[in-house]
């Protein structure tokens, strides 16, 4: 099944008047079966541009043309949005120094990268008891890679994780 296109053309268009917009020149308005007569004249296509308008709009345009532009417009358009990409670090309360410069070294990266990072210390079972070096650890990261990167949540405890957000910094 195919899908429906978007904008009225030629035939599709029921209305008696139509506002004819031309190139370099004003708008007209005039019948349908004028501007049809003037877009096969041309061996162009009569397309419906604002329907709600009084007279509804029409344009002469090469319509395959019209939508293959479109087309590439959403895909540049959609190329330009910047995709947030989030990257876990996961340490534990007691981590040691060699551990924690490892991690350090993968978080200065993926903020290097234009990633956001979402760094955790996971309590394991009577764990949680150090929440404290946990927070400090997560505070010792945020303050490590703070040339890099901003906090956008300081670190809190969902059940038994506690996490901390840092953005990347916008480069200029």
């Amino acid at each position: 099944m195919k899908p429906e296109n978007p904008h009225k053309i030629n035939e599709a268009i029921r209305d008696l008047k139509v506002r004819l917009l031309l190139e370099g020149k004003e708008p007209i308005v005039v019948t349908t079966i004028e501007a049809r007569a003037i877009a096969q004249a041309e061996e162009l296509d009569l397309v419906m541009i604002a329907e709600k308008a009084d007279p509804p709009v029409c344009k002469i345009i090469d319509y395959k043309k019209f939508l293959y532009d479109q087309k590439k417009k959403q895909k540049e358009i959609a190329s330009k949005a910047m995709k947030v990409v989030i990257k876990e670090i996961r340490f534990g309360p007691q981590t040691d120094n060699h551990d924690y410069e490892f991690k350090l070294k993968h978080a200065r990266k993926f903020l290097e990268d234009g990633a956001k990072l979402k760094s955790f210390v996971f309590f394991r079972g009577r764990s949680i008891i150090y929440k404290e070096q946990g927070e400090l650890l997560l505070l010792r990261l945020a303050q490590d890679v703070s040339d890099l990167g901003k906090v956008e949540a300081l670190p809190h405890l969902e059940g038994k994780r506690m996490f901390i957000l840092i953005a990347p910094i916008k480069k200029k």
